[in-house]
């Protein structure tokens, strides 16, 4: 299987063309720039200006900004004007939609102009025709001619250019050949990518947006693949998750899509979606960038992988045999952390999900309840029928329920000759590739726990390369054929709850991207005193990561744009509100889209859509059609209601 980066096992940058931007060089060696987009109206001069200014303030090296028609990207230079009068220099981006004519404006003003290659000369009608390659071939002529004034515009400026693929906005002639897939978009990419350079312009970034971070991960992967392949060289890569939401979900989102890849050296520069304001999302990318700032210095020399046993470029869970409710068509199983907890109660369950009622001796049970609970004594109470307990191998000999508890043992405790074991559950415990296990020990170890089918592998790594380090265990169980189950253990010495969630969620999410791992469990290295619910964020953070990566969904998905100039109603308003009252709907993907540009294409991935048709007005959608249009945003949220309850979808909110 073909690499698509210049190392697996250690973090090294992949060596793109060196793009500039204004003042500001991207790609080469230059550092991971971070950047957002206004949500200001554009011809509102003034507070475009000021947010801006504080985007600017909180961290942007770029700043987009949306330009819809020719008047807005005409009042870019006012915009421009104003900025550098009060000497702010950063460089501008113009977001075009649509309009090949507010482009050509835009780009002899602004730094850089953003086209999205899915619609700026074609217009989507969700039409599935048949091209044959003399029809296609007229098409690539067609776009050729309308895109290439331009490419013409911004080599004469100097002006840089992002071709952003969309996922949910590939063309009809992409969609006929390729369907909605990771080679579609990057093959609506390509075929800009092969005009620009056709005429000798290489002053380009590109990206593969998606809001599905699996679909995202994949087409980067093979967007690298086919530069390489077919041109020698790759160009700097703008990464990340469009439509990701707000809140902890789409903090987790983003840190997965975008994680995922940044661990591997990919990624020039990095903007989080998230629908909050824009200068919040700046933290999240300062704080996924900064995990790399010097990362090549500090990796653990990991044993060579020239050859991947997966497919990186599509998803495929690793085959792997049953352990009890762990491991084969199970769903991911979620482990809490309690064993800095001198005393388990049935209150300190209620952070994990289970509610106990003493009026009726009757557990209550959320969707987000945690599988199993580590801790160091066996509790005193009768447990929740589903819950179980992992206890350290003391414990357990003297446990008195063994069918409840079982046991969690070092990888040379499980290995020593007559130690006492369960006969339906072990949980083993590997460091992945620490300074005292080599990868002779290392495939040793494995080699013996294959052995006994009741064996749960518990993979860790406490290297600063962590993810590859326990990716490099996994390549090494499926090179052995190895099919014990296998659990995620991540630990965090960050106090920071933000920093955590970005830990949390690549080094877990990178690997379950991937199909690796039956199970997650995570902790702090000291409990973080200012936050008494932590093993309530730690249990949310995990269930948000397995519905982020599409192995076990326990609640709603919102798919929901971040807001810019062309946003139709309040969308931080709105979808806290259609949150409030659909958020226990599990499985049902939702969403929320400020405009009808990003609209239709975004929510592709969605069973129902709400999306902004004009000023005060809602179109609703189920999946792509369109079921009502011109709503009165007064009552919109109400219809939607109504149009799940006609589809089915709809469930009154549980009692807890």
């Amino acid at each position: 299987m073909q690499l698509y980066s210049e190392s697996l096992t250690s973090y090294k940058r992949l060596v793109t063309r060196e793009v500039k931007i204004g003042n500001l060089l991207l790609g080469a060696n230059h550092p991971i720039r971070v950047q957002t987009m206004t949500t200001t109206d554009t011809m509102d001069t003034l507070a475009t200006v000021e947010q801006t200014i504080r985007c600017i303030e909180a961290g942007a090296e770029l700043v987009r900004i949306t330009a819809p028609s020719k008047n807005e990207a005409e009042n870019l230079q006012n915009i421009k004007n104003e900025l550098r009068k009060r000497g702010y220099d950063t460089p501008l981006v113009a977001d075009i939609h649509f309009t090949p004519n507010a482009a050509e404006i835009a780009a002899k003003i602004v730094e850089k102009v953003r086209i999205n290659p899915g619609n700026y000369v074609d217009k989507k009608k969700f039409e599935q025709i048949e091209y044959t390659d003399a029809e296609y071939l007229e098409e690539i002529e067609r776009i050729r001619e309308r895109f290439i004034p331009l490419v013409r515009i911004c080599k004469e400026h100097g002006t840089a250019m992002r071709i952003g693929t969309n996922h949910g906005s590939l063309s009809d002639r992409i969609m006929s050949r390729y369907g909605d897939t990771a080679i579609g978009m990057v093959e609506s990419a390509m075929e800009f990518l092969r005009i620009a350079r056709s005429e000798d312009f290489h002053n380009i970034v590109l990206s593969m947006k998606s809001s599905n971070p699996q679909v995202m991960v994949q087409a980067y992967r093979l967007l690298i693949s086919q530069m390489s392949g077919e041109f020698g060289e790759c160009y700097p890569l703008h990464l990340g998750v469009t439509e990701a939401g707000d809140g902890e979900d789409g903090r987790i989102k983003s840190a997965i899509g975008i994680g995922t890849l940044l661990e591997d050296g990919i990624g020039d520069t990095v903007r989080v979606s998230l629908t909050e304001d824009p200068e919040l999302e700046i933290p999240v990318c300062k704080d996924l960038v900064g995990r790399y700032h010097n990362a090549s210095e500090k990796t653990f020399q990991l044993p060579p992988l020239n050859q991947l046993p997966y497919d990186p470029f599509s998803y495929r869970r690793r085959l792997t045999n049953e352990v009890a409710n762990i491991g084969a068509n199970h769903v991911p199983v979620v482990l809490a952390d309690y064993s800095k907890e001198n005393v388990l109660s049935e209150k300190s369950l209620e952070y994990i999900g289970y509610y106990y009622d003493a009026s009726t001796d009757k557990w209550n049970i959320a969707d987000a309840a945690a599988d199993y609970v580590l801790c160091d004594n066996e509790p005193s109470f009768a447990l929740p029928g589903t819950l179980r307990i992992i206890l350290p191998y003391e414990s357990w000999v003297n446990a008195s329920d063994k069918e409840k508890c079982f046991p969690i043992f070092s990888d040379k405790e499980f290995l020593k000759e007559g130690i006492k074991k369960s006969s339906v559950l072990n949980f083993v415990r590997i460091d992945s590739f620490s300074v005292d296990n080599s990868f002779s020990s290392v495939k040793e170890i494995l080699s013996e726990i294959s052995k006994d089918k009741t064996a749960v592998i518990c993979l860790s790594s406490e290297n600063k390369n962590a993810v590859q380090s326990v990716r490099r265990v996994f390549a090494e169980l499926m090179d052995l054929q190895i099919s014990n189950p296998v659990i995620i253990f991540s630990n965090s010495t960050q106090l920071n709850a933000d920093e955590s969630l970005i830990h949390y969620a690549v080094e877990a999410g990178a690997l379950l991207i991937d199909g690796m791992g039956d199970g997650i469990c995570f902790s702090y290295a000291s409990t973080p005193e200012k936050n008494t619910d932590y093993r309530k964020t730690l249990n949310s953070v995990a269930f948000g990561i397995l519905q982020a990566t599409r192995t076990r969904i326990s609640k709603t998905e919102y798919i929901s744009c971040p807001s810019c100039g062309r946003t139709l109603f309040d969308l931080q308003e709105t979808t806290a509100k259609i949150r409030a009252v659909t958020n226990h709907l599990k499985g049902v993907k939702i969403a929320i889209m400020g405009c009808i540009v990003n609209g239709p294409g975004e929510m592709a991935d969605a069973d129902f859509g709400y999306v902004g048709s004009g000023p005060g007005k809602i179109t609703l959608y189920k999946g792509k059609e369109v079921v009502k249009r011109n709503v009165n945003s007064e009552v919109a949220v109400e219809e939607l209601i109504t149009l799940l309850k006609d589809n089915d979808a709809w469930v009154d909110t549980p009692l807890v």
